[in-house]
Parts: structure tokens; C-alpha cells; sequence
């Protein structure tokens, strides 16, 4: 499946965005979404993940409270809401997909096999 990540942009802190993953091609649906980020330097860090059914989802601490992760399958389509972004926050925002990943390798980005190309993320204090 090919990924493409959108709605990036340049906020203030407070502020919020909403990401997109969208598939061109192949059944999304039975695909599990995680997102990452990377910032200049340092390593790609696990965001969020979502079930293929919705039932599960999984937050990194640094966003619990503020992101919420969401799919809708029939318009093969992955959601980030951030709310409250903080100049932390800043970074390239990345999906990535896998129809084999395991619930305890989720926080991985070893694991996924489809990677979109990311989306720019920056917020400002």
C-alpha cells in the first residue's frame, strides 16, 4: 500500500492540527496505522497507533490527552487530531502501516513496512 501524509503547517502554541494518512492503493482496512515523528537530530519517535477495526489505540505519553488518532476505512483514510501543540511538537510526521504487526511492537518503526513521506510540523512558542 502507498501512504501519503498530509496537513502539516506552521502553528502557534495552542494551537491544532489534524494529519492525514490517505492510501492510494490496496485494502486499507486491514491495515494497522501507526504515526511517528522525527525532529532535526534526533530519532524517529512512536506518536500513535490504530487498530484496523478502531478497537485499540495507543498513545506516547508526551501526547496522551492532546492527540487522537482515528480511521475511517471506506475513505481509506487515518486521522491525527493534535490539539494543544506545543513547539515539542515540532517535527516531520510520518504513517506507516503493517497487516502483521504485533500489539507489542507497535512503538517500533522496524516493524512496519509501508512508510508515507511525511509531513512538516512546526509550531511555534
Amino acid at each position: 500500500v502507498q501512504l501519503q501524509a498530509s496537513g502539516g503547517g506552521l502553528v502557534q502554541a495552542g494551537a491544532s492540527l489534524r494529519l492525514s494518512c490517505t492510501a492510494s492503493e490496496g485494502t486499507f482496512r486491514n491495515y494497522r496505522v501507526g504515526w511517528f515523528r522525527q525532529a532535526p537530530g534526533k530519532e524517529r519517535e512512536f506518536v500513535s497507533f490504530i487498530e484496523w477495526n478502531s478497537r485499540r489505540t495507543n498513545y506516547a505519553d508526551s501526547v496522551k490527552g492532546r492527540f487522537t488518532v482515528s480511521r475511517d476505512n471506506a475513505e481509506n483514510t487515518v486521522l491525527l487530531q493534535m490539539n494543544s501543540l506545543k513547539p515539542e511538537d515540532s517535527a516531520v510526521y510520518y504513517c506507516a502501516a503493517s497487516t502483521s504487526i504485533i500489539w507489542s511492537s507497535i512503538r517500533y518503526p522496524r516493524n512496519y513496512a509501508n512508510w508515507g513521506q511525511g509531513t512538516l510540523v512546526t509550531v511555534s512558542s
